[in-house]
């Protein structure tokens, strides 16, 4: 027996075993594709003859295959071996994946867990890369130890099966949105031949006070007050209304400020002017 086996052997679950094996962890491993072990085995990992050999061969269960249809494809193979076991997901999936994936587990008598790395694989095994993890709480504090080797920064957002998902998708909207932004801002640098590098390393330097303002954007959401801001929408429209302005005088793509220009606009038609910009949410709202 060993303590975690790992199924899916691509970059993120191949950085998964490493980090597990750092750990002091006794790991198997299983890919479709049985060369990809190879390398673990030579760092200490055992490597199973098939999927149900796998399951068998330890207690917790850790899957990171491209998405859940792939997943469970694989885990079919297991048979009964998965009765007792404590099943991870890490694959991409939605918050319906992860609640039929759930379903799906505890017909099979496994205790699930579904979670999301928000992370790349060089991220892996860093005391702040964070985890979002949702289900069995049982699952989850027997699985601890090993979670913790793949990353520091957990974070349990409770039973239900979907939350993690829901987690990461929210994230990475966020993290997406940002770097749609940061795109255009480049070219707007190249346009005024201004330092690309220079520009990247200024906006990780000022990221705290992005964080405190989007924190904020949060509070007056959740509080449902949209009253007496220090920067009103009709502000914020103005600075939508510069984008476009600039990106067609340097011409270059105005497709990011013609998508900024067109949400403020319709903030503003619906009588958003003197509210904060987080009341931005009621337009998305519909």
């Amino acid at each position: 027996m060993t303590d975690v086996t790992v199924i899916g052997l691509g970059a993120m679950g191949t950085a998964l075993a490493v980090a597990l094996l750092k750990a002091s962890q006794r790991v198997t491993v299983w890919n479709r594709t049985a060369a990809r072990a190879a390398p673990l085995v030579q760092r200490g990992a055992t490597a199973a003859n098939d999927v149900r050999q796998a399951v068998a061969a330890s207690p917790v269960i850790v899957v990171c295959v491209y998405d859940y249809k792939a997943s469970r494809a694989v885990l079919e193979e297991a048979g009964d071996a998965l009765a007792g076991k404590v099943l991870i997901e890490f694959s991409t999936g939605s918050p319906l994946d992860a609640r039929e994936a759930d379903r799906w587990a505890q017909n099979h008598g496994a205790d699930y867990l579904d979670g999301a790395l928000l992370a790349t694989p060089s991220q892996i095994g860093r005391p702040d890369t964070p985890i979002f993890l949702s289900g069995s709480e049982t699952a989850y504090r027997q699985a601890e130890t090993a979670l913790k080797a793949i990353g520091g920064g957990l974070m349990y957002r409770g039973g239900e099966p979907g939350a993690a998902a829901a987690w990461d998708i929210a994230a990475l909207s966020s993290m997406f949105g940002m770097m749609f932004g940061f795109f255009h801002g480049v070219r707007v640098c190249e346009a005024e031949g201004l330092s690309v590098s220079a520009f990247g390393d200024m906006m990780g330097q000022i990221s705290p006070v992005i964080g405190e303002m989007v924190r904020q954007q949060g509070k007056s959401i959740a509080a449902d007050n949209f009253a007496n801001p220090e920067s009103s929408m009709a502000i914020c429209a103005g600075s939508g209304t510069l984008f476009l302005r600039q990106a067609r005088e340097a011409g270059i793509s105005a497709e990011f400020p013609t998508f900024a220009d067109g949400l403020f606009r319709r903030a503003m038609a619906a009588g958003l002017g003197e509210e904060t910009l987080s009341s931005m949410v009621k337009v998305l709202r519909g």
